[in-house]
């Protein structure tokens, strides 16, 4: 079938099998990413789709990159993972567990405020 005026542009077919899929690993970080849709909307998608489509052997970034110290991993179904910050805005954070086998990304934490320590 082909496209009408009108109709809504359908995505292009690429490489959403190769997107990382983002799930919530706790009601706070689904809270606080409500919060950082609501309060930056533009940086927040940005960073969706930055998270959607990183590499495995992602480079970091000043604003993406994996957290140093004990903060460098967390413990996700039994496995420790790495865990990694995506900086939304100058003071909004969202941190993450990478789970390569399934290719999801678990947000441990979002929100409009620096994160206190996690265990």
């Amino acid at each position: 079938m082909s496209p009408e005026r009108g109709k809504q542009v359908a995505l292009p077919a690429s490489d959403s099998d190769s997107l990382w899929e983002l799930r919530f690993a706790t009601r706070e970080a689904a809270k606080g990413w409500d919060e950082l849709c609501r309060q930056a909307p533009a940086n927040t998608l940005v960073a969706y789709e930055e998270m959607r489509r990183r590499e495995v052997e992602q480079v970091p970034t000043t604003r993406h990159h994996r957290l140093q110290g004990t903060l460098a991993s967390g413990v996700r179904n039994g496995s420790e993972r790495e865990q990694w910050q995506y900086e939304v805005t100058a003071d909004r954070r969202i941190w993450y567990l990478m789970d390569v086998e399934r290719c999801t990304l678990w947000l441990r934490y979002a929100g409009t405020a620096h994160p206190e320590k996690m265990e």
